[in-house]
C-alpha cells in the first residue's frame, strides 16, 4: 500500500519530478516529462506497478523487531532531500536529488554512513507506461549496473553494489559504515538513442546544490513568513517545465480529493489560471526570469484564433489532452478511477480571460519588456469575450453538471476589461476605451443585481442562487469591490457560517450543489488562504495570522501541501504537491507581512518583520500593481502598488443598482 500523501517528498530536475516516501520508496516518477507515462506508479497501485526502495534490512522475525527512527529535510534552500535513518546498529543518511541541466534526466541516491554499520537493501521495480510494461533487463559492461528497455524507453542503473535479478525485480543488499558513501544513479533515455554516459554522483550532487543555492539567493523575500514562502517558491520552480516555461498544476494524477472517492483528476498540465497566479508569485519573490519564460509560453499557446483559447494546455502547448481511465491501476488506496488526460481542456471558463489579462497587465507594470503582438492578441481576446461573457460556463471549479452563470466567472470577465483599460491608460496602448468602460460597467451592474442574495446577505455561487462559493471571497482581492463594502463583509460572514469546516474553507457544499459528481471532498487550502486575506483586509489581523499559522501547520515535514485537507481523517488529500495551494500560501504570506508593516508604520514603529520591499497585496490576480521601476531594483517589486479600482462609473465602488 502506498504511503500517506503527506509522507511524500519531491525532487525534480525541471523536466519531471519524483515522489519519495518517508520509508525510502520512490513511488512516482514519469519519464521523460511530467506528463509522460510513469515508470514508478506504486503511488496509484502496489509495488508491482513500479517503485525504487532503499531502506534498512529488517532483523528478527518481524519488521517491528528493528526500531527505526526516520527524520528528513531539504538541504538548505535546495531541492536535495536528506533522510536520516537511525537503527540499533548505526545511522545513515540517504541523499536524493535530480541534477538539473543534465542533457538527460537522472535520479541519484547516495547512502552515507554516519555511525556504526547499517545493513541496507535496494529493490528496483521498473514498470513503464503507468505500471503496465515490464522491461527487458541486461547487465552493463564491466558489471557496473543494468539496462532496462521496453518499447520507446530505456533506464540505466549504475552502482558499485552487486545487483541480482529476483522475481522480475532487481535487488541488492549492502552494508554502510561510518564515513562510507554508496551511490546509485538511475538515468533515462529514449531507447533509440545511446544510453546516458556515466557521471560521478558526488560531482552531480555538488553541481545540483550550487544550482539551487544560486537560484534561491535571487529571492527578495524577507520577514516573518519568509521561510515557508521561500520553500513554496522552490516547490513552484520544481513544477516548471524548463524547456518551455510551462508550469504544471501538480506532478501527479488521480490522488483523490476524498479518500476512496472518484474525484480523481490528472493535474500534470498547465492551467492558465494556476500558471498565471504562479507568475505573480514569482514576480513578488523577485524571480522575473521565470515570469518572462511563462509569458513566452503563454504567447505561444495563445497564438491562433481567440475563439480557441483553452483553460489548459500540455506543457509544450499541446491542445488535445484526451481523458481515459487506466484499468490496471487500482488507484491510491483504492480510489478509482485512475485518469490520464483531462477533458476539462474543452470547457468554457470565462474567468481565464480575466486571469490572463491581469497577468499580462502586471507583467508590463512589473518591468517586463512590452510586446506589441501580445497587446494585439489581448484586443482580439476582448473582442471575443464581449460576445460570450453573458453565456453560462463550467466555472473555476470545472464542474461537470452543466453550464451555469457563475458569479466568479462574470467578475473575472469584468477584470479582463478593467485590466485592459488600465494597461491602455498606463502604457498609452491603442484601444476603444470608452466602449470597454461601458462593458465593464454593464458586467459590474449585472453581477451586483443577479448574484446578490439579500436573504443570505452574500454574493452566491451562481446568478439567482442560494448556495455559496468560496471563489467570491476574491471580489475584494481583484478590485471588484472594496473590502469595507457591506456586501463583501456580509459574504465573508456567510462563508464563515456555511462553508467553514473545522477552521478551514470548502469550495462549496457538494451535498447541495450538483456538480455532476458524487458529493464529498476535503476543505480547499487555497480557499482557506483567501479567507485569511479577507480577515486581514477587514482589520481582523490577529484572526488572520492565527488561521495562516494553522494552514502552515498542515504542510508536511518538508513544507509541502496537497490541494485539500480532510479535517475528519486529518489527512492531506488531492494531487501533491499542488501549485494552487503553494501560490496561495505565498501571496497570503506577503499580504500579512505587508499588513504588519502598515500597522507598525501607523504606530510610528520600525517594522522588522515585513518583506524587504513593499509588495503586491493580492492573493490571486491583484487589484494592485507593481511599480514600473521594478526592473531597476534588481528585479524586485519595490514600490507601493496602486489600487486596481478607481471611483468611477461601473468600478469597484459602484452602489448596488
Amino acid at each position: 500500500m502506498p504511503a500517506l500523501i503527506e509522507d511524500y517528498a519531491l525532487v525534480g530536475d525541471g523536466h519531471t519530478a519524483a515522489l519519495i516516501s518517508r520509508d525510502g520508496s520512490v513511488d512516482w516518477l514519469c519519464w521523460p516529462r511530467f506528463d509522460s507515462g510513469a515508470c514508478f506508479a506504486a503511488l496509484l497501485g502496489t509495488e508491482q506497478n513500479g517503485r525504487w526502495l532503499i531502506a534498512p534490512v529488517s532483523t528478527g522475525s518481524g519488521e517491528s523487531d528493528t526500531p527505526v527512527k526516520i527524520t528528513r529535510r531539504y538541504r538548505g534552500e535546495t531541492l536535495i532531500l536528506e533522510t536520516d535513518i537511525e537503527t540499533a546498529e548505526g545511522a545513515v543518511t540517504v541523499i536524493d536529488f535530480m541534477p538539473p541541466g543534465n542533457g538527460w534526466s537522472e535520479l541519484v541516491r547516495i547512502v552515507v554512513g554516519r555511525r556504526g554499520t547499517v545493513r541496507m537493501k535496494m529493490e528496483l521495480v521498473l514498470r513503464f507506461d503507468y505500471g503496465f510494461s515490464i522491461p527487458w533487463v541486461s547487465r552493463l559492461k564491466n558489471d557496473s549496473g543494468i539496462k532496462a528497455i521496453v518499447g520507446p524507453d530505456t533506464a540505466v542503473l549504475r552502482t558499485p553494489v552487486e545487483l541480482r535479478g529476483e522475481n522480475m525485480h532487481t535487488v541488492a543488499e549492502f552494508t554502510v559504515s561510518a564515513g562510507e558513501r554508496v551511490p546509485f544513479s538511475l538515468a533515462y533515455s529514449p531507447s533509440h538513442l545511446r544510453i546516458p554516459p556515466a557521471r560521478d554522483p558526488h560531482t552531480a550532487l555538488a553541481r545540483t546544490e550550487n544550482h539551487w543555492l544560486e537560484w534561491s539567493a535571487r529571492s527578495t523575500v524577507e520577514g516573518k513568513y519568509a521561510g515557508p514562502i521561500r520553500r513554496s517558491l522552490i516547490t513552484l520552480k520544481a513544477l516548471a517545465y524548463e524547456p518551455t516555461g510551462g508550469i504544471v498544476a501538480a506532478p501527479t494524477t488521480s490522488l483523490p480529493e476524498q479518500l476512496g472517492g472518484t474525484r480523481n483528476w490528472d493535474y500534470r498540465y498547465c492551467w492558465l489560471r494556476d500558471a498565471t497566479i504562479t507568475l505573480l508569485a514569482m514576480m513578488r519573490g523577485g524571480y522575473f526570469d521565470e515570469a518572462r519564460a511563462w509569458r513566452s509560453w503563454l504567447a505561444r499557446v495563445m497564438a491562433g484564433s481567440p475563439e480557441q483559447l483553452q483553460i489548459m494546455y500540455g506543457i509544450a502547448g499541446e491542445r488535445r489532452l484526451p481523458e481515459f481511465e487506466v484499468e490496471w491501476l487500482p488507484g491510491y488506496q483504492g480510489a478509482k478511477p485512475v485518469r490520464i488526460g483531462n477533458n476539462a481542456a474543452g470547457q468554457l471558463q470565462l474567468d481565464v480571460y480575466g486571469e490572463v489579462m491581469n497577468a499580462l497587465h502586471l507583467a508590463r507594470v512589473g518591468g517586463l519588456q512590452q510586446d506589441d503582438t501580445a497587446w494585439n492578441v489581448q484586443r482580439e481576446m476582448l473582442d471575443h469575450l464581449e460576445t460570450i461573457w453573458q453565456q453560462p460556463d463550467e466555472g473555476i471549479w470545472e464542474t461537470r453538471g452543466g453550464r451555469q452563470h457563475f458569479t466568479f466567472s462574470k467578475v473575472m470577465a469584468w477584470v479582463a476589461f478593467d485590466r485592459a483599460i488600465k494597461s491602455a491608460e498606463k502604457f498609452d496602448l491603442a484601444g476603444p476605451l470608452d466602449h470597454w468602460r461601458e462593458i465593464r460597467a454593464q458586467i459590474h451592474a449585472e453581477v451586483c443585481e443577479k448574484s446578490w442574495n439579500p436573504t443570505l446577505n452574500a454574493f452566491t455561487q451562481v446568478y439567482g442562487g442560494d448556495e455559496l462559493d468560496a471563489s467570491v471571497l476574491l471580489l475584494p482581492q481583484v478590485g471588484f469591490l472594496p473590502p469595507s463594502d457591506p456586501r463583501v463583509i456580509g459574504t465573508v460572514a456567510a462563508t464563515e457560517k456555511y462553508l467553514m469546516r473545522d477552521g478551514f474553507v470548502m469550495r462549496y457544499r457538494t451535498t447541495e450543489f450538483d456538480d455532476g459528481l458524487p458529493p464529498g471532498e476535503g476543505t480547499f487550502l487555497a480557499c482557506s488562504f483567501w479567507m485569511v486575506d479577507n480577515l486581514a483586509l477587514q482589520g481582523r489581523v490577529a484572526e488572520a495570522e492565527a488561521m495562516y499559522e494553522r494552514l502552515l501547520a498542515l504542510a508536511n515535514d518538508v513544507g509541502l501541501l496537497a490541494e485539500e485537507y480532510d479535517p475528519a481523517a486529518k489527512r492531506l488529500v488531492g494531487n501533491f504537491p499542488q501549485a494552487f495551494s503553494h501560490v496561495a500560501l505565498v501571496h497570503t504570506g506577503f499580504n500579512l507581512m505587508k499588513h504588519e508593516q502598515e500597522i507598525a508604520k501607523a504606530a510610528g514603529q520600525p517594522s522588522h518583520n515585513g518583506a524587504a520591499h513593499d509588495e503586491p497585496s493580492s492573493s490571486t490576480p491583484s487589484q494592485n500593481e507593481p511599480s514600473q521601476n521594478a526592473s531597476a531594483h534588481n528585479g524586485t517589486v519595490a514600490d507601493k502598488l496602486d489600487p486596481a479600482a478607481t471611483p468611477d462609473s461601473g468600478t469597484a465602488t459602484s452602489p448596488v443598482p
